[in-house]
């Protein structure tokens, strides 16, 4: 049977322009730089644009892009920026969404992301509508092609956002896998229970919806994700190319993919060279034909999927409470003064956030309509 790799990396940062000057005023704690947005810009999403090989003796063999290799997701508010004051990183971005849909039978590596970064549960029904359509709107303005997959802000689900999502075109999205309820192979009545992180993230699932559409979901692998992002997985290319392969299981008679999922800025902005340890293990396993590199929706046209799932609603990957931690002091926190809390946070679902009144430049082309 076939084995794929896909590493997603979702690329966000968000407006950090004074409303009044519409500009980034100095960040004094992002020096040398004159805001953070330049500082990450320097340390992640250039470097990822033209990252180094090395060989054994630490000379460099070749500079490659992994935009063209792994899966990817760009926040509007971040390409907005990069357009306007990073523009060669940003035609690097949109240049490697094309090269790769060259490589993998049509399918582009870029994924759409909700406009603003909202967590999608606690928004109303028009709101969530509004994010999808402005976030498909933006994508097609950049990439000039329709988005297949579109990544949720912290993979916070309901069923209803889902439904949006396949409602306006949407083929897929990417959760967590503690965000999964239960599955069933398609055509068989008996659910199995996989609450816990307990299903497996090695194929595509279908999901029903209420409305009677449907909608696929990739569920990334946590404990290799994890391992990326907090223990040290990036110290060294091959060692991170041999955790990706040890995710396949001979026990397994299907096309396997093994995915993983990790805010993008922790290939060089959180942990330092980290673009190149990606590009070596990317490297590692192309030269060595070990396995081969994929995105979400060519491995998805090639293999559909068998089993459906239900998910758990109301859920997100970066808080153990659900949504809680953007409604109350549910204690998952980034940190703070001594004695700080989120005990100021409330629930926004009640109102609207007013984004149907200041149209982005692409919406005045159709979107008013919303």
């Amino acid at each position: 049977m076939e084995r794929f790799i896909c590493i997603h990396g979702h690329f966000y940062q968000p407006p950090r322009e004074n409303p009044w000057l519409e500009e980034i005023e100095i960040q004094d704690s992002s020096y040398p730089y004159h805001d953070w947005n330049g500082r990450i810009t320097s340390e992640c999403y250039a470097p990822s644009s033209a990252s180094r090989l090395l060989d054994g003796e630490g000379r460099i063999t070749d500079i490659v892009s992994n935009y063209e290799k792994i899966s990817f997701d760009f926040g509007p508010t971040l390409l907005s920026w990069m357009q306007a004051h990073s523009p060669a990183i940003y035609k690097a971005v949109l240049d490697a969404d094309s090269y790769s849909a060259e490589r993998h039978s049509g399918h582009g590596n870029a994924l759409a992301q909700a406009y603003n970064h909202l967590i999608m549960p606690l928004a109303n029904s028009r709101d969530k509508r509004t994010q999808i359509l402005w976030g498909i709107g933006d994508f097609e303005y950049r990439y000039k092609r329709a988005p297949e997959g579109m990544w949720l802000p912290e993979t916070a689900v309901d069923m209803e956002t889902l439904d949006i999502l396949a409602k306006e075109g949407i083929k897929f999205t990417i959760l967590a896998s503690h965000q999964a309820s239960r599955v069933r192979k398609i055509g068989t009545g008996k659910w199995k229970d996989v609450s816990g992180g307990q299903i497996d993230p090695s194929r595509a699932y279908l999901c029903p919806l209420p409305s009677g559409r449907r909608l696929s979901v990739f569920f990334y692998d946590g404990p290799v994700s994890r391992a990326v992002a907090f223990e040290n997985l990036l110290g060294r290319g091959e060692d991170f190319a041999n955790r990706l392969l040890r995710g396949f299981s001979d026990q397994r008679q299907w096309p396997q993919i093994v995915n993983i999922a990790t805010d993008g800025e922790t290939y060089g902005h959180h942990h330092k060279f980290g673009d190149m340890a990606l590009a070596a293990a990317l490297h590692h396993i192309e030269n060595n034909g070990l396995t081969s590199l994929t995105n979400y929706g060519e491995y998805l046209e090639k293999n559909p999927p068998t089993h459906e799932v239900q998910i758990l609603d109301n859920t997100s990957w970066s808080c153990a409470h659900g949504i809680e931690r953007w409604k109350n002091n549910c204690g998952c926190n980034t940190g703070g003064n001594p004695g700080w809390t989120q005990e100021w946070r409330a629930p926004s679902a009640t109102h609207s956030t007013g984004l149907e009144t200041s149209f982005p430049p692409f919406v005045k082309s159709g979107l008013e309509s919303i």
